[in-house]
């Protein structure tokens, strides 16, 4: 088996200086992570689901890591690599130390950055380690997206780690359907937003003159391996509607009891603007996904993006194989159960790991066939 250069490191912890220190954090049962580079001052109160340790670059970051592994028996929960001029030299480093020790993939990576965030968005495409990019607003929930992405990663680094049916098969990155998939997914969007430009020109000059507020609606939603992305649609709400959303929660047609996964969806929603209904009935208000589509983050198939508070309910290992698929506008949930009022939260996460499992190009063609017929709703959620 491969190992770690054996050169022990006299590193730096953020609850104290030196070997005793480090010593300390490592064999205590908290989960540890390991930044690379220089602490925020707001990372150095105490967290009490992880503690980090610090190393300067990424030869000190292999150092810590052989520490950690071969005397102390743990590995960090997450690698949180700080941006900075060097990543040109650094980022090509860490590829090539993930290419050589395989098991080593298991580990959520991500890059933190002070501002910038869309600007590197590149790199997450270029360096395939890379599972995202937080800023120190998205520290505090830090360990719900390492719960999820953690999971991700180790049933696709260890397939026995998730037990399931000899005839199930994971996501499997085929290149002929995903080039298909994406080909498609890009000739139909760029079609499709040049045939409706006139249609969403009138749509953005009737929702301003309905009420005050932006033409869209834009929200961070979490992805395929939890990426989180700006997600774009009309507006069909009170320009305050996220604000109220307590008020309304009692009118929450799915089955929760406030344990577990979190849905939230309301029928006939009072928050909603009449133009709004009308929107959502016909499906129009999400004419604006085409643009994610294009951008790359969403399909035209694959399961609908989560809002954030929703997502991290979902970090258990019977739920979390949901974000083994993209996101997408359309997909088998929308296609078998769209508009229906009996709908519960284990039916609908079932529906979308089940679709995670048989994805394909001839399945997403099979889906968009079908999805005409599920455009217009029933009721008004």
């Amino acid at each position: 088996m491969n190992t770690f250069t054996p050169n022990l490191l006299q590193v730096e912890s953020i609850r104290g200086v030196g070997k005793e220190a480090f010593r300390s954090a490592a064999a205590d049962t908290e989960s540890i992570i390991l930044f690379v580079g220089h602490p925020h001052k707001e990372m150095l109160t105490d967290n009490n689901q992880f503690k980090c340790v610090v190393a300067s670059n990424v030869e000190d970051a292999r150092k810590v890591m052989y520490q950690l592994q071969y005397v102390f028996k743990k590995m960090p929960a997450a690698i949180i690599y700080r941006f900075e001029s060097a990543y040109e030299s650094a980022l090509p480093e860490w590829e090539s130390f993930f290419s050589t020790y395989q098991f080593l993939n298991s580990i959520p990576f991500f890059i933190y950055a002070d501002k910038g965030f869309e600007e590197l968005k590149s790199l997450v495409v270029k360096y395939s380690f890379i599972d995202d990019v937080i800023t120190l607003n998205a520290w505090h929930m830090l360990g719900n997206k390492i719960a999820i992405v953690s999971k991700f990663k180790r049933m696709r680094t260890f397939p026995a780690y998730k037990k399931i049916s000899i005839n199930k098969k994971l996501y499997s990155r085929r290149f002929y359907s995903n080039f298909m998939k994406r080909s498609l997914d890009v000739t139909l969007a760029a079609t499709g937003l040049m045939l409706l430009s006139p249609v969403m020109l009138l749509i953005a000059a009737l929702i301003r003159l309905e009420s005050k507020g932006p033409i869209f609606y834009a929200a961070k939603r979490a992805g395929r391996n939890y990426r989180v992305f700006k997600f774009y649609k009309f507006r069909t709400m009170i320009p305050d509607a996220d604000r109220q959303l307590d008020k309304i929660k009692h009118l929450n047609q799915y089955d929760g009891n406030g344990a577990g996964p979190v849905f939230i969806k309301v029928s006939n929603d009072p928050r909603v603007t009449k133009l709004g209904g009308f929107l959502r009935n016909t499906s129009l208000d999400e004419v604006p996904q085409l643009l994610n589509v294009l951008k790359g983050d969403m399909s035209l198939v694959g399961n609908r993006p989560l809002p954030l508070y929703e997502a991290t309910t979902l970090t258990t290992d019977d739920w979390v194989e949901r974000f083994l698929a993209p996101a997408g506008i359309t997909g088998l949930w929308q296609v078998s159960k769209r508009g229906k009022k009996d709908m519960s939260v284990k039916e609908r996460i079932d529906l979308d790991i089940n679709y995670a499992h048989k994805r394909s190009f001839r399945y997403d063609m099979w889906l968009i066939v079908n999805t005409p017929l599920a455009l217009v709703q029933k009721d008004n959620v």
